[in-house]
C-alpha cells in the first residue's frame, strides 16, 4: 500500500494551472523529496494534500483512504501532518511545555487544559520521549524564542510528530537554518523510525541528495520526472530547467 498518493491532481486559481494533473506515489517509509523551480508549485501540492486547499480536481489518497475533501484537522486526525515554511511556536513557553500541549491535544485533553501542565504525566512522558529522539532533550528547559533557529524548527517537528502522523511532510524544513546547524537537523531527521513516512520540499540540493531516496521534479506544476537521486542528478532536462547547466547533446 502506498502511504500517499495523488491522482490527476489539479487546482485552478481563474485562469491559473498551479497544479497541473499531478500523480503522485509516495511508498510507505519512504524519503522522497520534491524539487522544482520558483513558481513550480510545490506548495500549492502540500497545501492540496493537507486539506489548506481544495483540489479543482482529482484526488488524495492516504494509506488507501480518499481524503480529497476532509478538512485539514480531519486530515491530522487521520495521520497526515506537515511543517511550514516559517515556524508556528509557543515563543514564551519552554521546549517541553510546548511538545506537552500538543499531545495533550493529540490525547483529547485539550478541554482540561486549564489544569497545570504538570498534571498531565502521561502526556509529559510522552513529550520527554520525543525530544529525546530529536536531541531536544538538553534544552527542554527553555523558552523555544531563545534557542537558535535549527533547534526551533526541530521543535516544530516535534510537535507534527506529537499527532503520532503516518506521513509526514517537511515544507523546506532548512529554510533560514545556517549550514552547520541544517546538516545535524537533517541528521536528526534521517533517524526518524520508518513507522513514518517522509516528504520533503527543501531547496537545498546538497541536503536533499544526501537524504532522499527518490525524488519527484515538479515543474510549471506538473511533473517533469521522477527518480532515484543518481538517476535525477544525471537527468538533462533536470539540469536544465532546475539544476542551472545547459542540457549536453
Amino acid at each position: 500500500m502506498m502511504a500517499l498518493q495523488t491522482d490527476r491532481l489539479l487546482k485552478r486559481f481563474g485562469g491559473f494551472v498551479a497544479t497541473n494533473e499531478v500523480s503522485l506515489n509516495v511508498a510507505e517509509g519512504a524519503r522522497h523529496a520534491l524539487i522544482g523551480p520558483n513558481g513550480a508549485g510545490k506548495t500549492t501540492l502540500v497545501n492540496l494534500l493537507t486539506g489548506f486547499l481544495a483540489p479543482t480536481s482529482g484526488t488524495v489518497t492516504l494509506r488507501g483512504q480518499d481524503i480529497s475533501r476532509l478538512p485539514q484537522h480531519r486530515r491530522v486526525a487521520q495521520g497526515l501532518a506537515r511543517t511550514f515554511q516559517i515556524n508556528r511556536l509557543f515563543a514564551d513557553l519552554t521546549v517541553l511545555q510546548s511538545v506537552t500541549l500538543a499531545v495533550c491535544e493529540r490525547m483529547g485533553l485539550a478541554h482540561r487544559l486549564w489544569r497545570p501542565v504538570g498534571a498531565h504525566a502521561e502526556a509529559i512522558d510522552t513529550a520527554a520521549l520525543l525530544l529525546q529522539r530529536l536531541r531536544l532533550l538538553d534544552v527542554a528547559h527553555r523558552r523555544t524564542r531563545d534557542l537558535a533557529y535549527g533547534r526551533q524548527r526541530l521543535i516544530e517537528i516535534a510537535l507534527a510528530l506529537a499527532v503520532q502522523p503516518s506521513v509526514l511532510l517537511l515544507d523546506e524544513p532548512a529554510a533560514g537554518v545556517p549550514s552547520g546547524e541544517s546538516r545535524e537537523l537533517f541528521e536528526t531527521i534521517a533517524e526518524l523510525p520508518r513507522s513514518v513516512t517522509i516528504m520533503l520540499i527543501e531547496h537545498d540540493m546538497d541536503l536533499v541528495f544526501r537524504f532522499a531516496e527518490r525524488i519527484t521534479v515538479l515543474v510549471n506544476g506538473a511533473i517533469l520526472t521522477e527518480g532515484e537521486p543518481a538517476e535525477i542528478a544525471a537527468d538533462r532536462q533536470v539540469k536544465a530547467v532546475y539544476l542551472g547547466e545547459a542540457a549536453r547533446g
